[in-house]
């Protein structure tokens, strides 16, 4: 039987400058991938290579132009592959997965109708809610699911919460405060018997796992370059002629087709040739004859790497006595790589601040998660301290960072 390959993190460390970097002397140790990863070399000349040498406007007659709109095509096609969607008339693209979302909730007031509801959970990024929570202005009802003590949402709520007149699911595929990957498979099958539309949040899923819209069946998916190794660019995908049908803000210029109806203003070209470049940066990881085949293969290797890493970051640290580690074990694959503690005695901010003279990157806080750390009765302690594994990462470092946090008991 032919040996499994294994990722190797030290394979790429020449492709990501920051890497590089010394602090007083020493290297830095990324865990703050939840919040925005690092970008490899071949993202950051894609971006600027598109400033030397294509910088100009669409839909033009000049060669520059003509550029741009290879540009802007290509970033469509490629995300489409990344995410499963069967082209890239389905693929929009914005400023921030907050953005788009609010575009899309200000869409959904004009065409929802008073008493018609929206659920959303506890459990969601504020980016997944807040934008939802207005459509209260206009008499839809916003219902939310509770989140359950282990960390995980409570799906009996789901079904009790859902009936005839839910028009639009909202949720999270996983968190980014403590790591859980939500069951929206089953979600999904439970929007299919009340007719409710299904939005995913997969801005902390994209970066550790293969997504395919389609066979999920979900109607939209919004999600974050700058959180899989490109720059900042929100990504919307909608199910082949559902943004059509959305009464979107637009410009009498714009036309009312997907997938630009949603997009207002010029967009940054240069980062969209940065997106296309993430996608074949995660590609390159993978083997396979198709882009789709790379990437698949790709997110299985680094999955495994990451879970690995992540894994033994939780066991270790729930062994120090002090330490209360938030969320679901690692007893399940179907976990996201990210850890979050608090520290008996100590602040999340205090913490994080002790780990900085370590080099040690890592968050403090809710991560606008905010319901979720408030529900789990941590927002007053000042949240918690959330490491999050990225492809880069090593086992060298996470025993770096273990005797660093021993340290702080």
């Amino acid at each position: 039987m032919a040996k499994k390959s294994v990722f190797d993190p030290q394979s790429v460390h020449h492709q990501f400058p920051a890497l590089r970097r010394l602090h007083n002397k020493k290297p830095l140790i990324f865990l703050d991938g939840p919040g925005g990863t690092q970008v490899p070399e071949r993202v950051i000349r894609a971006i600027s290579t598109y400033y030397r040498r294509s910088n100009a406007n669409t839909h033009g007659a000049f060669v520059t132009t003509r550029e741009t709109d290879k540009v802007m095509a290509d970033a469509r096609a490629k995300t489409a592959t990344l995410l499963g969607a069967p082209g890239p008339e389905c693929i929009s693209l914005g400023q921030n997965m907050t953005t788009i979302n609010y575009s899309l909730a200000r869409a959904m007031s004009r065409l929802l109708k008073p008493g018609d509801e929206v659920l959303i959970t506890q459990l969601d990024h504020e980016a997944n809610r807040g934008p939802w929570l207005t459509l209260r202005d206009f008499g839809v009802k916003v219902r939310e699911v509770k989140l359950l003590p282990t960390g995980t949402l409570d799906y009996a709520d789901f079904e009790q919460k859902l009936n005839e007149n839910t028009r639009l699911v909202c949720m999270g595929m996983s968190s980014n405060a403590i790591g859980t990957v939500n069951d929206f498979a089953l979600v999904r099958q439970m929007t299919y018997k009340v007719g409710a539309w299904l939005l995913l949040d997969a801005v902390h899923y994209a970066p550790h796992f293969s997504i395919d819209v389609q066979a999920i069946g979900c109607d939209f998916l919004i999600c974050s370059a700058y959180k899989f190794y490109g720059p900042h660019v929100g990504i919307l995908y909608a199910k082949s002629g559902l943004l059509d049908r959305l009464p979107t803000d637009r410009l009498r210029t714009t036309d009312q087709i997907a997938p630009y109806s949603i997009e207002t203003g010029t967009l940054n070209h240069a980062a969209m040739a940065g997106v296309s470049a993430a996608v074949d940066f995660i590609a390159s990881l993978g083997s396979g004859d198709r882009l789709r085949e790379k990437l698949d293969d790709a997110y299985a290797k680094v999955s495994q790497h990451e879970f690995a890493l992540a894994s033994k970051l939780y066991a270790e640290l729930k062994a120090i006595k002090g330490i209360t580690v938030v969320g679901q074990d690692f007893s399940s694959e179907k976990r996201t790589p990210t850890v979050s503690f608090t520290v008996k005695g100590k602040t999340a901010e205090e913490v994080c601040k002790q780990l900085a003279t370590e080099n040690i990157c890592a968050w403090d806080g809710h991560f606008y998660a905010v319901r979720a750390i408030e529900v789990l009765g941590l927002l007053e302690e000042g949240g918690v301290t959330r490491m999050g594994i990225s492809l880069y990462n090593t086992e060298q470092e996470i025993d770096y960072v273990i005797k660093a946090v021993k340290k702080l008991i």
